[in-house]
């Protein structure tokens, strides 16, 4: 089977660079026997900066870019030269990525926006040259302070798309066939379950030029919440979407029992997902009768919209598409959106999980794994205190 281009999880290392060290240098010329210190400071090191960008759909970029190193501070030199600056490493990742530490699953930051970024390392401060330190009780230091030295750090960069409408359904409830019924994309189909073993994404064109963006969601099951079937790899991608379309097939059993399963792992997996805006679509209608649609009106759950549709002949497309429309601009459904924009809380893994995690998403386990007793001792680098050292 081909790999797939779908990268929406990727473990790298980063580190920065280090600062420069101030010269110590004593100024030598002709007719000027006691020229005095005149060492320049050092350059800072390069930053390592995560940047939104928008062109990017997936991680699939820094697969095979495991290691990215920002450039070192030079020294500095003679004549108060300050030395140059090191070069700044851009990770450039798409809108929706979230990023965590890698050896202790701790929450790091979120890019959201296109062009928005975030310092993940900071490089080194330069150390200070020996002109610095002159006084006048001290006219000839002969000595510089060295430059800060480099961070470095493993993260976990985990995509979670931006979409307008998230299919939610068990597996074969007809979200791919949704999809290609809507828009142009093209997601495979086929009458076997999880079929979808990627989300995709599909812009539905609506009235007046208007269109908004759907993602098809590979089928959760029961305990997709606990990391069965597809689990916890996909649940993620939810979380983004401002509307939930639940899918159900008119020839199931228990249509509400359905529903509120799929909505109990979604709230188990993240209880936010409680307060989005809701659809319910029961799909594969054009095998009912008008009889038994009547009476399936009577079993169905309360308190949201509910559209019978069929993407083989068409039934209820339009229909559906004008509810979506209505649900996502309704004043309670962009209050909801601003809330979980402006005020989503990232919970930090599971460390318990982290390996296994890793383990399932085909990252290496080549790296010293902290114990769980000690992950809360682990504690970001604190600042570097200068002190002066003899040039050697």
């Amino acid at each position: 089977m081909a790999e797939s281009n779908f990268i929406d999880y990727v473990k790298i290392y980063c580190r920065s660079g280090k600062g420069g060290r101030g010269s110590a240098h004593m100024h030598r010329a002709k007719y000027m026997p006691k020229g005095g210190p005149d060492g320049g400071n050092g350059g800072r090191g390069g930053n390592v900066i995560l940047r939104g960008n928008h062109n990017y759909w997936t991680l699939l970029h820094l697969r095979y870019e495991r290691h990215i190193h920002a450039g070192h501070g030079e020294n500095g030199s003679k004549d108060r030269s300050t030395g140059r600056q090191g070069k700044d490493a851009y990770i450039e990742v798409p809108c929706g990525t979230v990023v965590y530490n890698a050896e202790t699953g701790r929450y790091i930051c979120d890019i959201t926006e296109d062009g928005q970024e975030v310092i993940l390392l900071k490089g080194g401060r330069g150390g200070l040259g020996n002109f610095n330190f002159a006084t006048s009780t001290n006219q000839a230091p002969r000595y510089a302070q060295p430059g800060e030295p480099m961070q470095e750090m493993s993260v976990i960069l985990e995509l979670k798309l931006l979409a307008d409408v998230g299919l939610v359904g068990f597996p074969n409830a007809g979200k791919s066939t949704l999809v290609s019924a809507l828009s142009s994309a093209k997601p495979k189909i086929a009458n076997y379950p999880f079929t979808t073993l990627e989300p995709s994404l599909g812009i539905v064109s609506y009235r007046d030029g208007q269109s908004f963006v759907i993602a098809d969601i590979p089928g959760i099951i029961e305990g997709a919440s606990q990391g069965k079937g597809l689990g916890l790899r996909f649940l993620r991608h939810i979380e983004r979407n401002s509307l939930l379309l639940f899918m159900v097939p008119g020839d199931t059993d228990d249509i509400k029992r359905e529903y509120e399963i799929l909505l109990n792992e979604l709230g188990t997996f993240n209880p936010g997902l409680l307060d989005k805006g809701r659809v319910l679509a029961v799909t594969k209608s054009d095998l009912l009768d008008d009889e038994l649609v009547e009476m399936l009106q009577e079993t169905l759950p309360e308190g949201l919209p509910i559209v019978f549709i069929s993407s083989v002949t068409g039934q209820g497309l339009q229909q559906l598409k004008d509810i979506l429309w209505k649900e996502m601009n309704s004043e309670s459904n962009k209050l909801a959106a601003f809330n979980t924009q402006e005020h989503i809380v990232h919970h930090d893994k599971d460390f318990s999980l982290l390996r296994t995690e890793m383990a399932d998403e085909g990252e290496d386990e080549d790296q010293a794994w902290i114990d769980d007793e000690d992950a809360e001792d682990v504690e970001d680098m604190e600042d570097f205190e200068y002190i002066d050292e003899p040039e050697s």
